[in-house]
């Protein structure tokens, strides 16, 4: 069982205590300011937009104060997880502009209006330097993927509002639940047909069932997964992102799909809210609203599935330790990834605790630096994966298990989308 050492230790511990910093700066400092922070201007057409005096001052203004605040949150919790801080700092810094650099990349308005969102240009970029060139390991020790996407999703709950997800209507849950469940249980049989392992097949299912890899990371940390295996997932996840992005809003304007229904399809089967936000807006408002609906409310299923992974895997995997003495409880308990408590929590606090007075004002502030916390999470991936390693450790079939079971997905979701938001309505 985890020592109290290892406890205080731990990425779910740090990573929770640097989001509820973030939001107690922004609801002290950042709610108060005379003028609201204004968010950094990442869409640009030529670089005279960038060096624009106006945009310019407006990034610096942003991004100077975030980035003091974020690189000494994340040199504390290092310190504390057991890493040299002088040794971490410059590394960090190095990440830091490499998320900005796949920020302004996907910000570009002639890459932008094909939807390829920033995730992609931060894990080419890990990739191409891990790959092609030998990093200093004051770099690679920056890489803490787990830490900043944990960090990242746990901001993430002061965006999914309960209360936007219940105005909707039990139409958007309803999906939800429905595509969640099938799909998981698909995933699972195939990965099993392929002979992969439970870990692998567990991880698999979470990012093709839920919500790509928010919930990869849930899965795997509920499970102990190993990291190469959720970095090889990760890795599929937004390799098979870019072709749906494309394809996804061209069919349904080929076929001239309704936009509630195209906004569910969307919702439900694209991995993250950004990729959902970006394709939906090429079709429609309707699409979008319907779209972003869906993504929050598979995004609130991230908690129960935390709940039900660690206790699957616990009943089925865990019976030597509960022989050894420990009840069945402190088993599951250990399994659960603790942030996610955080991540339900800041949802429940932005809810129905904090006013729409206070949230209005820092809400852009709030998703600002999730944002650039997520790419450095990417950027880390990229770092930590070395391609030619990871398949020719595990070979073709996670793969082909992930697109199969996502290809199920497309065609699953497409018709429980047509049978709430068209047959029916």
């Amino acid at each position: 069982m985890m020592k109290q050492k290892d406890v205080l230790r731990s990425e779910d511990l740090w990573s929770t205590i640097s989001a509820s910093v973030i939001i107690v700066v922004a609801l002290l400092v950042f709610s108060n300011l005379d003028s609201p922070l204004k968010s950094p201007v990442f869409k640009w057409s030529s670089l005279a937009d960038l060096t624009d005096p106006p945009n310019l001052q407006q990034n610096l203004a942003f991004l100077l104060p975030v980035s003091l605040l974020m690189t000494t949150i994340a040199g504390v919790s290092v310190h504390f997880m057991g890493l040299r801080i002088l040794h971490f700092i410059p590394g960090f810094l190095v990440l830091f502009l490499l998320a900005l650099l796949a920020l302004f990349t996907a910000g570009q308005a002639g890459i932008s209006q094909y939807g390829i969102e920033y995730v992609i240009f931060a894990l080419m970029l890990g990739l191409v330097l891990n790959n092609l060139f030998r990093l200093p390991d004051w770099v690679k020790s920056a890489a803490r993927s787990e830490f900043y996407i944990k960090t990242g999703l746990i901001l993430l709950g002061s965006s999914v509002l309960f209360k936007d997800i219940v105005q909707a209507g039990p139409l958007g849950i309803l999906q939800a639940v429905l595509v969640v469940v099938a799909v998981w249980y698909v995933s699972i049989w195939i990965s099993r047909r392929l002979k992969l392992d439970d870990e692998f097949s567990v991880i698999l299912a979470a990012a093709v069932s839920i919500c790509g890899v928010s919930a990869a990371i849930v899965a795997a940390g509920a499970i102990g997964g190993d990291k190469r295996k959720l970095s090889y997932v990760t890795t599929l996840v937004l390799l098979v992102a870019i072709p749906m992005l494309l394809l996804q809003p061209w069919i349904i304007k080929a076929f001239e799909i309704p936009q509630q229904m195209a906004g569910a399809w969307l919702g439900g089967t694209l991995d993250t809210t950004a990729s959902v936000t970006a394709a939906a807006e090429l079709v429609g408002p309707e699409a979008l609203k319907t779209a972003v609906i869906i993504k929050f409310s598979q995004n609130v299923l991230i908690g129960f599935a935390a709940v039900f992974i660690a206790t699957w895997w616990s009943l089925r995997n865990d019976k030597n330790e509960v022989l050894q003495g420990h009840s069945r409880f402190s088993v599951i308990w250990e399994r659960f990834p603790k942030f996610v408590l955080a991540f339900l929590a800041a949802s429940l606090l932005f809810s129905f605790v904090i006013t729409p007075t206070l949230v209005k004002p820092i809400t852009g502030f709030l998703n600002q630096v999730r944002t650039i916390w997520f790419a450095l999470a990417f950027v880390s991936i990229g770092m930590e994966a070395n391609f030619s390693d990871l398949f020719r450790q595990y070979g073709s079939k996670p793969a082909l298990s992930f697109v199969t079971s996502q290809i199920f997905n497309i065609f699953w979701t497409l018709l429980i989308a047509y049978l709430l938001f068209a047959a029916w309505s």
